[in-house]
């Protein structure tokens, strides 16, 4: 039986684009072309999501991947929409707001259960690590049970990391909204909220997720008794012609 050829690695997200049109341009149309004179309340802000709806179909096929943030935020757009089309109260804004990252959160340990945890995709995967000698080391070492509970506790780190930001940005959504739904002034707060929204969720996010690999590499070293250089995926060299 030959060996099967594996398939190409998926074109990485330029993190630059995905925050162009998930936060910064859709913050600034909602705050700016929503104001009467201009596009009004409603086009603002059907103008403002069309970016990042547009761009999750977009990146969704071009890189084909399947991606669970992707289609996180895609619904989180949709709903942001939908609510603020319907001049809902800005307490469901709020909720909604704290539902992504809550879901995500809940999410985290109970895909420990499926084939794919999301603590592989996150921090365990092939795109930074050399895992294919990873897992064989393990194996070698009859380690892969310790390193299944040390993939958990890596989860569950990451789980309370996206639970602290559901509580702040709860509390963001009903510090900031507090004018009229469906007003010109809701929309530039909802703009202000999506500008302040993603630090919200990144930094405490960002750092609990260093700790979090922090902890699951030096875990990975002494159970598979690899070296620093060893772990880590190093590209390959550029064809020299000539």
């Amino acid at each position: 039986m030959s060996p099967t050829t594996p398939s190409a690695a998926p074109k990485p997200e330029n993190i630059w684009l995905n925050l162009l049109c998930n936060v910064i341009l859709p913050g600034f149309f909602l705050s700016q072309l929503s104001k009467p004179d201009r596009l009004g309340p409603v086009w603002g802000l059907v103008v403002s999501l069309s970016l990042p709806l547009g761009y999750g179909v977009w990146d969704l096929a071009t890189r084909r991947k399947f991606n669970i943030f992707s289609v996180l935020g895609f619904v989180s757009t949709l709903a942001t929409g939908v609510l603020g089309l319907l001049k809902t109260d800005a307490y469901w804004v709020a909720i909604k707001e704290a539902a992504i990252p809550l879901l995500l959160g809940l999410a985290i340990p109970l895909s420990l259960r499926t084939p794919q945890p999301l603590v592989k995709t996150l921090l365990f995967n092939d795109q930074v690590l050399d895992t294919h000698r990873i897992e064989q080391a393990l194996a070698e070492r009859n380690m892969a049970a310790p390193f299944e509970l040390l993939l958990a506790r890596s989860s569950w780190i990451l789980a309370a990391s996206f639970l602290i930001s559901a509580v702040l940005n709860f509390s963001l959504a009903r510090w900031l909204l507090t004018a009229v739904p469906g007003s010109p002034e809701f929309n530039a707060q909802l703009g202000k909220m999506s500008w302040l929204s993603w630090p919200v969720i990144v930094v405490p996010t960002f750092g609990m997720m260093l700790f979090a690999l922090f902890r699951l590499m030096r875990g990975v070293e002494h159970l598979s008794g690899l070296k620093p250089e060893e772990i880590f995926r190093t590209p390959p060299p550029k064809n020299q012609t000539g």
